[in-house]
């Protein structure tokens, strides 16, 4: 019996303190914030947010599925590695919100074209699927994977949409 009560408490204590981590808030940008350049990390699933050379956030990010390499084709779940652009912003996006990432370049696209593959696109800074998933939040950075994309949690998505400059360069790297 003392087993089974044992059991129970530390049930109730973990799923108490998972609530409070899935939920509680996290520090906000400071209203009119302006971000100018983001660094992806990928081996560390962190992206990095500057302004004018100064770092202003860190984020904890979900990349794709399968992690290392730069992505080649669509469908291989790889997030591409290298120097690309915010060019888009979609404020009714099936994953809350999203920022456009310009990939496919014209290297990208050449690789592609060169072992006869599509190399996709629709590489987004997103946040998670609408609907119920949105109760997962931060729970998406131990088992959450994208096709490709880079998923943060909803609010991190609203402040990234208000921070992030038109045209703002985005790096990832692999390490």
């Amino acid at each position: 019996m003392k087993v089974v009560k044992a059991s129970l408490l530390f049930l109730l204590f973990a799923v108490i303190s998972a609530s409070i981590y899935n939920f509680w808030p996290q520090p906000l940008l400071a209203k009119g914030t302006k971000i100018d350049y983001l660094l992806v990390k990928k081996s560390d699933k962190t992206m990095e947010a500057y302004f004018s050379g100064r770092l202003i956030k860190i984020y904890k990010i979900s990349i794709g599925k399968n992690p290392k390499g730069h992505k080649v084709f669509e469908g291989d779940n790889k997030t591409p590695e290298g120097i690309y652009l915010i060019n888009a912003r979609n404020p009714k996006s099936g994953y809350h919100k999203n920022l456009g990432i310009s990939y496919p370049n014209e290297n990208d696209k050449a690789a592609a074209e060169k072992i006869g593959r599509n190399p996709g696109g629709d590489i987004k800074i997103h946040g998670l699927p609408n609907g119920v998933f949105a109760l997962f939040n931060k729970f998406h950075r131990f088992f959450g994977a994208t096709n490709g994309c880079i998923m943060v949690t909803n609010s991190e998505v609203d402040e990234l949409y208000e921070a992030v400059i038109p045209n703002a360069k985005i790096e990832i790297r692999p390490r």
